[in-house]
Order: C-alpha cells, then structure tokens, then sequence
C-alpha cells in the first residue's frame, strides 16, 4: 500500500503540473489577444514574460517524460571518488561534494552523508551520499563518469597549472521489498571506528560497516549512525540497491553497446571538463553543451547539464535502431 499511495503521488502531481502548465498557457492567450485589441503595452509585456516562462517550463515537462524508468522516481545514493594525483584529486573531490550539495539544496531534496574518507592533506578521497527526493536518481544519472578539472594549483608553490579527476557514480534508492537475495554465506562484515565529527562516542566503539558482497566484489561502507546495527542495516540497504543497478545494468548490457554515447567509466573518458584556467568554461563532452559561467556551476546550478544530456537520451531513443 505504501508503494502504491507513492506511485498514486507521482502521478498525481504529474497530471496536476500538466493541468496547471494548460490553465497558464489559456490565460496567456486571452492575454495576448486583449492586448492585441485594446494595443496594451503594459498587458502585451506580461504576456511576453509569462511566454517566456512557459516555454521553459514546457521543457522541463517534456524532458520528465524521458523519466520512466523504473528508478527514476527514486531517490538516489551518490559516490565520488578521487582519482591520481594525491591531495589535488581530493581537494577536487571535495569540490565535486560540495557542488551536487548545492545543486540537491536548489531542487529541495535532502542529502545525508552515508560514508567518507578524508585525504592526507585536504579534501577527501570518496564519499557516498544519500540524496532523497522525486526524481533525484532520474536526474543525477547523468552525472555518472569522470569529472576533469585543470586549474592553477592552489597546493603549488610555483603556480603551476595541474590536471584533476574524480569520479562520480549515481545509482537509485530502491524499496525494501526489493527482490535481491543477499546469502549470509556470501558476505563479509568488517567493523571499524568512524571517522570524523560525532564526539567521544566514534573513539570507544567500532559503530562503522564495511561489507563485502564477495561473489560481485561491491564494497559499501556506513558509519552515519551512532549504532553498528543501524549502520549494518543502512549498508545492506545499499547493498541490496547497488546489486539491482547491477542487474538491470546487464540487462541493458546489449542495449547500452549500442548506444554511441555511452562512455566508459575509466580515467581519460571524462564526460565534463571543469577549465579554470587559461580561461573559464565547462563543457559536456558527451552533448557538447558548456558554459562559462564555472562558478554557478560549482555553486549548483547543474540544470543545462543534466537537461541536456536528458534530451540526447530522447533523442537517441526515438531514433530507428
């Protein structure tokens, strides 16, 4: 009944966004023909405006249609990674957390961090987040890959310019109910002190999971609550969703061959570029979309991306095979 009152939300707040997309859109037209006949600046100005608006939000509409994927409702958990090059890397990846907090507190949804690894002399080396609301996962996907930075070196004396990379990994929150069977037999639990913040209480006991799925090799580790059983339960969660994005990632596997945009997740296959200097932009190598306004970007504002990487994904699906 839960799963079911969620779908019925969904769908009702589609069918209401769409109503009330048709009502404005009404209302601008007797708008703009009052106008027309009374020669109104004033009322043909504000109907302009509320065109304007209209039309982008058209787009967004049109592009959660691209949304019906069987996840894409679900929240999503999201991991980043550090790549070579030591604290340039993490200070990077630090970044990169920093930027899709941003980007989850601009759309509402609600971010905890399930696990993190600091580096040695800043930033971090991985973390996993937790990222809760509608459409979050059917969003972050297109974030999965390798990220590039090049910049002047904060950490270089000499000011040089260096290379970064990190990776970012998006798969979706699933229900509990979920049809994956994880065999005791199968997995190996290690327990560990937490990291970080939490007082007195992460130094006296060993709170934090790590378990290993051993016939996959997926690792996935939690350490945000203060209980070991807690946390055992949040990482067999995480588990259990890792598992299904593996599933339905072979099932697609034929699917996904085919498919001339998709890039391997491995360093030197990088789906954006972060360019600080010599000058300023970003870029999507995947859609060829950029921007060189770097700083809103690494303040959240991700929406071109992400939109335009969702209609390539229409635009690839409506194409004959």
């Amino acid at each position: 009944m839960q799963k079911l009152n969620k779908e019925k939300a969904l769908l009702e707040k589609a069918v209401g966004e769409f109503d009330a997309f048709a009502s404005r859109l009404s209302d601008s037209k007797v708008l703009l023909e009052m106008a027309e006949e009374a020669q109104d600046e004033g009322s043909f100005s504000e109907a302009k405006a509320e065109v304007v608006a209209l039309e982008k939000l058209g787009e967004e509409l049109e592009l959660k249609r691209v949304l019906n994927g069987e996840l894409d409702s679900n929240s999503s958990y999201l991991s980043i990674n550090s790549g070579a090059g030591g604290t340039e890397s993490c200070d990077w990846a630090s970044m990169l957390l920093r930027m899709y907090t941003r980007y989850a507190d601009k759309h509402g949804f609600k971010v905890q961090i399930i696990e993190m690894t600091e580096g040695e002399g800043a930033g971090i080396k991985s973390c996993t987040l937790l990222i809760e609301g509608p459409y979050a996962y059917g969003y972050l996907k297109a974030e999965s890959g390798v990220h590039r930075l090049v910049r002047i070196s904060p950490f270089d004396s000499n000011a040089r310019r260096h290379t970064s990379f990190a990776s970012v990994f998006a798969w979706a929150e699933v229900d509990d109910d979920i049809n994956i069977e994880v065999r005791p037999d199968d997995l190996k639990v290690d327990t560990f002190r937490a990291s970080g913040a939490g007082g007195q209480h992460v130094n006296r006991t060993d709170s934090a999971v790590r378990m290993t799925h051993i016939p996959s090799g997926v690792i996935v580790t939690c350490q945000v609550e203060r209980s070991q059983i807690q946390n055992r339960e949040k990482a067999l969660k995480m588990l259990k969703a890792r598992l299904y994005e593996m599933e339905i990632e072979k099932r697609n596997a034929e699917k996904d061959a085919m498919n001339s945009q998709k890039k391997a997740n491995e360093w030197g296959s990088q789906i954006r570029s972060y360019v600080m200097h010599p000058y300023q932009m970003v870029k999507d190598h995947r859609t060829d979309f950029e921007t060189n306004q770097v700083d809103d970007v690494m303040d959240g504002d991700l929406d071109g991306f992400i939109m335009s990487y969702l209609k390539s994904t229409l635009t690839a699906e409506s194409q004959p095979s």
